[in-house]
């Protein structure tokens, strides 16, 4: 097991961390417990937790999915939570993916003015991203994450053995944030990732460990996104706009695959305003191309793409703010795109 040290929690990464963490649960000494899952981690990572825990707890289950990751699903917990009879002395463990963790951790640090949790993440996106930075919230109408709070848990438990219970499409999108970390701040570790292309046969402990340290670094450095923090919205900008649009629509994008055509077009704004040579576009356009494929973004939808841009809570009054590559391994945060600018990048896209 490794332990990365936080200012004020420390985050366990490996197959062995049951000891740890049910240590941890009996020294917190909380009046209840209850476990936040949903359908896919009641059926696939409940049963393990069971096995390897010693104390009693209630469960709260929830659909799945980004879709679900509103205030009606937020009154469904703090009721039952309220049923449970739970106080502030009680503990939330929220086992799932970054829509659990966020979700959870939003309820918990809400719910009679703050209770403690505990992130278990379960999918590779989850444990790469949302384990560290304590941001929780919710989409509210139709944009991501834009209710929400900064609360750290308690700890948080990496269990890699979790990952052997992901699809293939699931490891697939949590990949896109490792190889985030790794354009905007080491290059090292891109040029590592560069010689992958199967991640089914991947021993993730190493890989996570040197992503994580990544993030690790920013967030200590600026622990409310007033700087530096925004280079992890690398992709985002765009990538969360797609996200948004195919939510609706029969052909669904899970957060890594819209991230992935994000990067590409950031990548290409980059290309063309922050001095990121061709040579470095052309690469990481072909390696993102090669494990995620394309999507086919009609220019009918940019007029929506770009009115969901500009109500990223990033943006400086009527800029769409976006976090620009130099050079593979340097960014550059608080930057802006002008439409005209993001159109471009969209039509690279679809070019490809």
């Amino acid at each position: 097991m490794t332990t990365l040290p936080l200012s004020d929690y420390n985050i366990y990464i490996g197959t062995d961390i049951w000891e740890t963490f049910n240590e941890l649960i009996a020294s917190e000494e909380p009046a209840q417990i209850a476990v936040l899952v949903d359908e896919n981690t009641k059926e696939f990572c409940l049963p393990i937790f069971k096995e390897k825990t010693n104390f009693d707890y209630k469960v709260i289950e929830i659909l799945s999915g980004e879709l679900h990751k509103t205030l009606d699903t937020c009154q469904q917990i703090w009721s039952e939570m309220m049923d449970f009879k739970m106080n502030r002395n009680g503990l939330l463990i929220n086992l799932g993916g970054g829509v659990i963790g966020d979700m959870g951790g939003f309820c918990a640090s809400t719910f009679k003015r703050g209770m403690r949790f505990v992130q278990m993440p379960t999918t590779l996106l989850s444990q790469v991203d949302a384990s560290i930075g304590g941001k929780l919230g919710i989409d509210f109408m139709d944009v991501k994450n834009s209710i929400g709070v900064f609360n750290n848990p308690q700890a948080v438990f990496v269990n890699t053995v979790l990952l052997d219970t992901l699809p293939a499409r699931e490891l697939r999108s949590g990949y896109a944030e490792m190889i985030k970390h790794s354009l905007i701040a080491n290059a090292t570790d891109w040029k590592e990732l560069l010689g992958i292309s199967d991640l089914a046969h991947i021993k993730w402990d190493k890989l996570l460990v040197s992503s994580l340290k990544v993030k690790q670094q920013i967030v200590e450095e600026d622990p409310f996104e007033h700087g530096i923090r925004k280079a992890l919205n690398f992709g985002h900008t765009i990538g969360h706009a797609i996200e948004s649009h195919f939510l609706h629509t029969d052909k669904r994008l899970l957060h890594g695959e819209a991230i992935a055509a994000g990067m590409i077009c950031e990548s290409y704004l980059s290309y063309l305003k922050s001095g990121l040579s061709k040579a470095d576009l052309e690469e990481i356009t072909t390696y993102l191309l090669k494990i995620y494929g394309k999507c086919s973004i009609s220019d009918s939808v940019y007029p929506e793409l770009l009115a969901t841009m500009r109500q990223d809570k990033k943006n400086i009054s009527t800029e769409i703010n976006v976090t620009l590559l130099n050079a593979i391994g340097v960014c550059q945060v608080n930057q802006s795109g002008t439409p005209e600018e993001i159109i471009k990048c969209l039509d690279y896209y679809n070019s490809l």
